[in-house]
């Protein structure tokens, strides 16, 4: 397959632009005939120009036109963050006004820059991957843990919080996103691993104790701490009584107490979730031959990376509450123990993914005659 299929979901993908504002300008100053219209002449606009760019090569994988049509949505995503901070205007003005209320939430707001910039990304290197006929079960595994920590936050938020009233049918549209979605983190797992059997731990490597191995006892001391502060966020939003959970929600993050219910819902997700990971991969750093640890690792540092971008976003962003911001004199804190929460995992992922020795099982020796 030539480098023009990736290279056309890229420009197809910034045809968005254009779309968005006349699609925009025609829905403001006309009636409903011309959205209906407009969006009838935008798929055929894309039907047409998919069709004259694939003639020659169509690609094989459904995934690909997944991520294409991804992709197209993700610079949609860029230009709903972008016009609500006031950065551009006329281009979403009619979906804002007209869209559920979470999507101006603190929460949604930063759901769409995360979507705009690091799924495209994604989409764009996964797209690249299938161009080439290279795999891209890595990069796949770091969406679906980012996919499903976003989507489990969304609808729970949505079902508890203050804004549950207003489901509507752009809800319902966005469940169909979710079906596809899921579909595609099947297709994903599915994909056969990679892994290079010559890199399997010899008999001396799989011998060595933690204490001969410094980076790996460095992430064993990290995940305690991290662990702990998993299950003391957890208590806090449960409402626990004690005084050291009251002064560290007062002081630091005032933004678990967000009536909007997504700071509670992620922070209940995270302690269900990353709870048992830690201990899993405690395990894991301990234990010899833990072949599931580097795409565990990379399931997990993508749903955190998610969750803490958009915890650390919505804490300090204006569409916040005052009252739930962290305060100016708290930030520096507040800042490095989530930017460290958010880091070492990533540093944990790359390193289980490009030494992976010990956590392969090794090969039995072949007997000699």
């Amino acid at each position: 397959m030539s480098a023009s299929a990736g290279t056309g979901v890229f420009l197809l993908s910034l045809m968005s632009i254009p779309m968005c504002y006349l699609f925009n300008s025609l829905i403001c100053n006309n009636s409903a005939e011309a959205f209906f219209s407009t969006g009838c002449t935008t798929v055929l606009i894309l039907a047409i120009s998919v069709r004259f760019m694939f003639k020659k090569k169509v690609p094989v994988d459904p995934v690909f036109y997944v991520f294409a049509v991804y992709a197209f949505l993700s610079v949609v995503n860029l230009i709903i963050g972008l016009e609500q901070d006031n950065i551009i205007d006329g281009f979403v003005t009619f979906y804002l006004k007209e869209a559920a209320p979470h999507i101006n939430t603190a929460h949604g707001h930063m759901i769409s820059y995360w979507d705009g910039c690091v799924h495209y990304l994604m989409y764009l290197l996964m797209i690249a991957a299938i161009t080439w006929g290279d795999s891209y079960r890595a990069i796949g595994l770091y969406w679906v843990g980012s996919f499903l920590m976003r989507t489990i936050v969304y609808i729970l938020g949505n079902a508890v919080g203050k804004y549950g009233t207003h489901i509507g049918p752009l809800f319902l549209l966005h469940m169909l996103y979710i079906s596809v979605s899921v579909w595609t983190c099947f297709r994903i797992f599915s994909l056969p691993s990679k892994q290079d059997r010559q890199l399997t731990c010899t008999q001396e490597d799989e011998r060595k104790s933690l204490l001969h191995r410094p980076l790996d006892l460095l992430f064993v001391i990290y995940l305690i701490p991290a662990f702990a502060f998993c299950i003391f966020r957890g208590l806090i939003v449960l409402d626990c009584s004690s005084k050291c959970c009251q002064d560290y929600t007062q002081q630091y993050e005032p933004y678990l107490k967000d009536p909007s219910a997504y700071p509670k819902v992620q922070m209940l997700v995270n302690m269900l979730y990353s709870g048992p990971y830690y201990i899993m991969t405690l395990y894991g750093l301990l234990v010899p031959g833990c072949e599931w640890m580097p795409e565990l690792t990379l399931v997990h540092s993508g749903a955190l990376a998610q969750a803490q971008f958009s915890h650390i976003g919505a804490s300090l962003h204006t569409r916040t509450p005052f009252s739930y911001r962290v305060p100016a004199d708290s930030q520096p804190i507040f800042l490095l123990l989530n930017v460290l929460y958010t880091v070492v995992p990533q540093a944990l992922c790359y390193h289980c993914c490009t030494k992976p020795a010990f956590f392969l099982r090794p090969m039995p020796d072949k007997k000699s005659e």
